[in-house]
């Protein structure tokens, strides 16, 4: 019968030390490793023990302490992060330095609003938002993002109601952009839903598809019409102020004219009064002096007369007919 070496016995109470060796080590190590998280600079965090919130929202960075092996769950939240939801469009990349890009645009759902004279704008626009309350994020409203994206329709959809085509259009957007951003606001602080909003950005409104080109239409005719208007008022601030200048100008010289004919009347009539005052006082001396003055005045402006004394006899006395040589 063949010899076997002999058999190598272990002993059963060191291997049972040794399993439970390792299970504690193992237990050790794993409550080591889920006994922390760490919260980063831009986050805060909620814990949960079994189920149940446990303490204050954790807003201090760095490693923190919590209970190992899942009785203690903890929720991390962005909270510097500023959020968008789209409306009536989808961002495919943003590009710095050559542009964002878009889906291509297409109507329906959200984007078509009934305006308040009956008809249809195809709407677009962006909510920026932060979370300002982890708790109320996490816990509060059983969907934040899905109800948030409803008020954003609802309050658009009531603004957009009380406007014409014409003032979501062109007019009236920056107005509605802040009114939609103040209810909103309001609405968003009711439900608490751990929300701050930032601003709403109207992003474009367009008619629906299918009368694109009939509306294109309608506002070229618009824009034709107020280039007119506008021609019409240029040339009209033209005419108007220089027809108001002659018609001044016309005035002050009549009202020139008018003085100067009554300062004239005045000044003749005032000459008259002195002559006749002389006159009363001198009559004869007066008469041949207005005489001589008036023969003097006839005299010089007709052509060269020689007076001749009728009783003169003899030779014609020597006259100076032409004392300058002509």
């Amino acid at each position: 019968m063949a010899n076997f070496p002999n058999e190598i016995r272990i002993n059963p109470q060191a291997l049972n030390k040794m399993i439970l060796g390792g299970i504690g080590v193992v237990l050790v190590a794993m409550a080591v490793l889920t006994s922390f998280y760490k919260v980063n600079p831009q986050e805060h965090a909620v814990v949960l023990r079994l189920g149940k919130v446990h303490g204050d929202v954790v807003t201090d960075e760095g490693l923190q302490f919590k209970l190992p092996f899942g009785i203690d769950k903890v929720h991390l939240v962005e909270v510097t992060t500023v959020r968008k939801e789209e409306f009536g469009f989808t961002t495919i990349e943003v590009r710095p330095q050559r542009g964002t890009r878009y889906a291509p645009r297409q109507s329906g759902g959200a984007s078509l609003i009934v305006t308040g004279d009956l008809n249809v704008a195809d709407v677009q626009w962006a909510t920026q938002y932060l979370v300002d309350d982890a708790y109320d994020f996490l816990f509060r409203v059983r969907d934040p993002i899905v109800t948030f994206r409803a008020m954003n329709e609802a309050v658009m959809r009531e603004v957009i109601g009380d406007r014409t085509i014409d003032e979501v259009l062109t007019t009236g957007r920056e107005e509605l952009q802040l009114e939609v951003e103040e209810q909103l606001r309001l609405m968003v602080d009711q439900y608490k839903l751990g929300i701050k909003l930032d601003k709403v950005i109207l992003q474009n409104v367009f008619p629906p598809k299918d009368v694109i080109p009939s509306w294109t239409d309608v506002n070229q005719a618009q824009q034709e019409r107020e280039q007119k208007i506008n021609t019409a008022e240029s040339e009209k601030n033209k005419v108007i102020p220089k027809a108001e200048g002659d018609a001044l100008r016309v005035v002050e010289e009549a009202n020139g004219y008018a003085e100067e004919r009554v300062n004239m009347a005045q000044g003749e009539a005032d000459a008259f009064k002195k002559v006749f005052a002389s006159y009363q006082l001198a009559p004869e001396v007066t008469r041949k002096r207005i005489f001589l003055e008036t023969m003097g005045k006839i005299l010089a402006s007709g052509p060269k007369k020689i007076v001749m004394d009728e009783e003169a006899k003899g030779l014609l006395p020597l006259l100076n007919i032409n004392p300058e040589g002509k």
